[in-house]
């Protein structure tokens, strides 16, 4: 239940006075909620300063300046197209007041001829004269020596069809609802930083008194970063608490199913391979259960650590299972693994939502009496009606694509399974702190032996010419090339019209040789046509960003990014990943129309220097910030309102200290300081971590 004191915070926007229902769905639409809080998570951007308070003659042209001026005269227009002019002026000359479709009856009642008003806005030249158009602030002398005129006034991001003045009345009226709330930060912490009350920050970070006051760094924002911080660290170690008190079950064998899959691989495990299975196998081994994240480049060889993870629990007489996001991923990890599970005489089995009844109940069989090892799938394997004889292994595949509950509903098969996430996509340190803060991490930074480096090349898309006669001879040496069309505009519509004039134009070129895949086609279609790539006649795949995860052909060695200044850094990284996945050489063309922005010029000068993904991730932090770092919007990753990740990873790593100390202390946070911070998650959302400490 959450606490009374933060019952107005809850409240929906028409409960302030003047928030209608057209202008409540207007904020909403642009604080991402309709309630008082998210209007108060809406922090100002920028402030204009109203301080300068020139005479006339030293107004100067281009610049903000409040003035005390005598109303002369009112000029109405001649016509509609026409303005009206007021005439004003003090002792040192004359100004312009200019209103367009304003209507007279209230110009004359807000500048009555003869009377002293003070006027804020824009200054302009108009010829010999000054002018200001439609001034911001139009008051009475007394009301602006009262406060009806701010000095300084917070500027706030904006939407179309909002008055700044209608954003700034209703944030206001938010702010007088605030409730006094006890104290959730340690004391010491708080003395240390010399930062203020949560509820003073809130109204300060509202109320900016200069610029400093805008920046990240600014006690108040500071402040409420920490407490967003310490609400996402607390709410992960509760359930990391939980899950690590649950009893697991120790898995000690001798390795034997492992020894016959490593017989038969090609390779050797590199070390990181072989630290990161030592790490998995120790947890396995513990009577507490296991939470691991692997995380490896695209190509690091994290399904055979799966894989030999998985055989030490079958070799326990348990059964494992991987969960992979697309039904595409799920049958790419079934034929990589039925062959070596089969060497070990050990049986895999797929389950999607896309099997023949028939199948679907014999696997369903299977797994309920055992005799299938282990059960590849997406979403299905945790519906309801499959169940395990004895899950003993979780394995998610590409984790950021789904939530924790699934996370959890795949391991609740098992009872008291160990759960192996797995991450393809390189994050950085911060934000593995924050999304898979409960759990453990090994990486693997080592690509497979005789993997060779992705020639990666940045050209102008004027070049395309010289780039399709390279890839007709290349593809004439045998070589099978992706060709990526560009994001537009956010459409996915316009996205396949743009993969599809592309198609077009090298079918002319290369007849036969071309295939199409994109977003909107039917899975089961999109299927055929990558199986056909990869298996088949097509020499060249034309495609949206569908492929960025999930299609291994190990003969792809040619990758062209058409706009690729379009793209994030760690979209680009996996694209480059789908090709060089074999011994051979592999080149990447990023094709770029010009000019291009700093900050995509620096994405692509980072893709030319490095093929390291986890420095790409930094990299990508620094450059976007953390707000959309995947190139996916459901990333899985928290999304902070008032923490910049980029700039507050500091406080990141201290939340996370003082979210185990208090745990430490107070594990079910029932005294003085536990319940002001099961305020904290409740302010913040976190509910899940209440109900958690109350299932115990």
């Amino acid at each position: 239940m959450r606490p009374s004191p933060l019952f107005p915070l809850f409240a929906d926007l028409p409960t302030l006075p003047g928030v209608g229902a057209t202008l409540a769905k207007t904020l909403a639409r642009l604080t991402g909620g309709g309630r008082l809080l998210d209007l108060l998570w809406h922090l100002p951007s920028g402030l204009i300063d109203r301080t300068a308070t020139p005479s006339i003659v030293a107004a100067r042209p281009h610049a903000m300046a409040t003035l005390a001026v005598r109303v002369i005269e009112h000029a109405p227009p001649r016509s509609r197209r026409q303005p009206w002019r007021v005439q004003c002026g003090d002792a040192t000359g004359e100004i312009t007041l200019v209103f367009f479709n304003a209507r007279s009856d209230w110009l004359m009642k807000l500048l009555p001829p003869g009377e002293t008003r003070v006027v804020s806005g824009v200054v302009e030249a108009y010829g010999e004269m000054l002018q200001m158009v439609h001034p911001d602030y139009v008051v009475p002398q007394d009301e602006a020596d009262e406060g009806g005129l701010p000095a300084i006034e917070p500027v706030y991001p904006m939407t179309t069809g909002l008055a700044p003045k209608l954003l700034l009345k209703a944030i206001r009226g938010a702010l007088e609802r605030v409730p006094e709330l006890d104290e959730w930060l340690d004391p010491a912490l708080k003395s240390r930083r010399r930062w203020p009350g949560w509820r003073e920050a809130l109204a300060t970070a509202h109320a900016p008194g200069s610029t400093a006051d805008l920046e990240p760094h600014a006690s108040a924002r500071q402040r409420l970063a920490y407490d967003e911080l310490l609400a996402n660290q607390l709410a992960l170690a509760v359930v990391r608490r939980r899950q690590r008190r649950q009893p697991g079950r120790v898995i000690k064998v001798t390795g034997a199913l492992a020894e016959r899959v490593l017989q038969q691989l090609p390779f050797t495990l590199t070390a990181a391979q072989r630290l990161a299975l030592a790490e998995i196998l120790g947890d396995m081994a513990q009577p507490s259960r296991m939470l691991r994240l692997l995380q490896g480049d695209v190509g690091s060889g994290k399904t055979v650590v799966a894989l030999l993870a998985m055989l030490h629990a079958i070799e326990a007489g348990a059964q494992a299972a991987l969960m992979a996001p697309t039904e595409l991923l799920a049958r790419q990890h079934l034929a990589t693994i039925a062959p070596l599970a089969e060497a070990a005489g050990v049986r895999a089995a797929l389950l999607t939502g896309r099997e023949k009844e028939s199948a679907r109940r014999a696997t369903l069989a299977g797994l309920a009496a055992g005799e299938i090892g282990i059960a590849i799938g997406t979403h299905a394997l945790v519906q309801e009606g499959v169940a395990f004889r004895d899950l003993a292994l979780a394995v998610i595949d590409e984790q950021h694509r789904f939530g924790v509950e699934q996370r959890l509903a795949l391991a609740a098969k098992g009872g008291c399974s160990d759960v192996l996430v797995m991450s393809a996509t390189p994050i950085p340190r911060t934000l593995t702190l924050t999304a898979y803060g409960d759990l453990d991490v090994s990486r693997l930074a080592e690509k497979p032996p005789g993997r060779q480096r992705v020639d990666t090349r940045v050209l102008p898309v004027d070049r395309l010419d010289e780039v399709t006669a390279a890839l007709g001879r290349m593809l004439s040496a045998g070589a099978k090339a992706y060709w990526v069309c560009p994001l537009v505009e956010d459409s996915e519509a316009l996205d396949v019209a743009a993969a599809e004039e592309r198609h077009a134009a090298l079918a002319r070129l290369f007849p036969g040789r071309v295939g199409l895949v994109h977003g909107r086609m039917k899975t089961a279609d999109r299927e055929v046509v990558m199986r056909s790539f990869r298996d088949g006649p097509p020499s060249v795949l034309v495609a949206t960003t569908v492929i960025e995860v999930g299609v291994d052909v190990p003969a792809a060695t040619v990758m062209v990014v058409e706009h690729a200044e379009r793209f994030g850094l760690a979209q680009l990284h996996q694209l480059r990943g789908r090709v060089g996945r074999s011994t051979a050489a592999a080149t990447c063309i990023l094709l770029y129309a010009p000019p291009v922005t700093e900050t995509a010029r620096a994405r692509l000068t980072v893709l030319r220097e490095t093929d390291d993904g986890f420095r790409i991730a930094e990299e990508d932090l620094k450059l976007r910030g953390a707000g959309d770092l995947l190139g996916v919007k459901q990333s899985g990753l928290p999304a902070f309102r008032l923490a910049d990740l980029a700039v507050h990873g500091e406080l990141l790593a201290c939340a996370a200290d003082d979210a185990r100390l208090i745990l430490e202390r107070d594990p079910e946070l029932t005294g003085e300081r536990g319940r002001a911070l099961r305020t904290l998650l409740y302010l913040f959302e976190r509910d899940a971590a209440i109900r958690t400490l109350r299932a115990g």
